[in-house]
């Protein structure tokens, strides 16, 4: 099989594409900006940004699948930039599939496009989109989602479209080395009764859901033309976990906290400050980040075991064992 992976450069698509040529397969990157690793690998890197339709299309030649991965994902930001990357970027990738007559596409979403702010308990894929939306990046990937699941079955294209939760493991530049940035700094602090409940996914078996999804994306499948929760299984506190990675890095604890109510008023003043004045970077908090780390969010995966045959190995606590082996070996503790 001859795959293509956007967004190349990133944490679940390097993962991706390890997996892909562990097993023989032929892989070609896209990335907008060189990936000699990945070359090293025996992997084709092609530069170019999501948003140019002709190189797009280009690097879709004579692939068999495309695993769609590049995204922006922030809190904070210009609209017309989250919508020009994940939405107009997904219809570039979807143009490009039908022009280069590839026959399947696996686009990764991510399960903020189902939240509103409250809590989500064992949820499936029969969950609509958000009727409210707090901030740009849910809204783009909805967007985007749409518009891949809407172009299943024409012009010989299959896709579907999966939703991994708040991956994690060795190599990660985002989730958690911002977790550690905040405890750092003294600006860690629990929103909420702490008692919220969250499903996370290790980013090998996120990396594992997309292979199989593209290996059962047939005619005739039920996976063509639908979307799933990819997640661990196994729901753990929110603050407990928190607290056992900051253990792992030597740091204390959390034991400041603010109520949901406050830290949400915060985030709407800190928010409209930061687009009045075009303030650069992401505010402290933001209503989207006040919600996430107060509610519970944990998914019923069900649906992946069942379509996909996905069945996640890899523990919470064996990834806590892996992570703290990665921590070893780099400066991020």
């Amino acid at each position: 099989m001859k795959a293509l992976v956007t967004g190349a450069g990133g944490f679940l698509a390097q993962y991706i594409i390890e997996q892909l040529l562990a097993r023989g397969d032929v892989v070609r990157g896209f990335a907008r900006s060189p990936q000699p690793q990945l070359e090293s690998l025996g992997v084709e890197v092609v530069r170019g940004d999501i948003r140019d339709p002709q190189a797009v299309s280009a690097a879709c030649s004579q692939a068999d699948v495309v695993f769609h991965t590049a995204a922006v994902a922030a809190i904070a930001g210009r609209w017309d930039y989250f919508y020009s990357v994940n939405t107009l970027g997904t219809e570039n990738v979807l143009t490009g599939c039908r022009e280069q007559a590839v026959p399947r596409l696996v686009y990764t979403s991510s399960p903020s496009v189902v939240f509103d702010g409250t809590d989500q308990k064992a949820l499936d894929e029969s969950a609509p989109y958000a009727s409210r939306w707090l901030c740009h990046y849910p809204h783009s990937k909805a967007l985007g989602e749409q518009r891949a699941l809407a172009a299943n079955g024409r012009n010989g294209l299959l896709t579907c479209a999966l939703r991994p939760h708040l991956m994690w493991g060795p190599r990660d530049q985002h989730l958690i080395p911002s977790l550690l940035n905040r405890a750092r700094r003294g600006r860690l602090v629990r929103v909420g009764a702490g008692d919220n409940l969250i499903d996370a996914v290790y980013v090998e078996y996120a990396a594992r859901a997309h292979l199989l999804a593209a290996d059962h994306l047939r005619p005739n499948s039920p996976v063509a033309g639908h979307t799933y929760f990819i997640t661990n299984g196994e729901p753990v506190n929110c603050w407990d976990w928190i607290n056992q990675i900051l253990t792992l890095t030597h740091l204390p604890p959390v034991e400041r906290s603010i109520s949901f109510r406050t830290a949400w008023w915060i985030g709407a003043v800190m928010e409209a400050t930061w687009k009045a004045l075009r303030l650069r970077g992401e505010p402290l908090m933001t209503r989207f980040l006040a919600a996430q780390l107060a509610t519970s969010h944990y998914f019923d995966i069900s649906r992946a075991r069942h379509d996909l045959g996905y069945q996640p190995q890899i523990s919470m606590m064996e990834g806590m064992r892996r992570l703290v082996a990665w921590f070893k070996t780099t400066n991020v503790s």
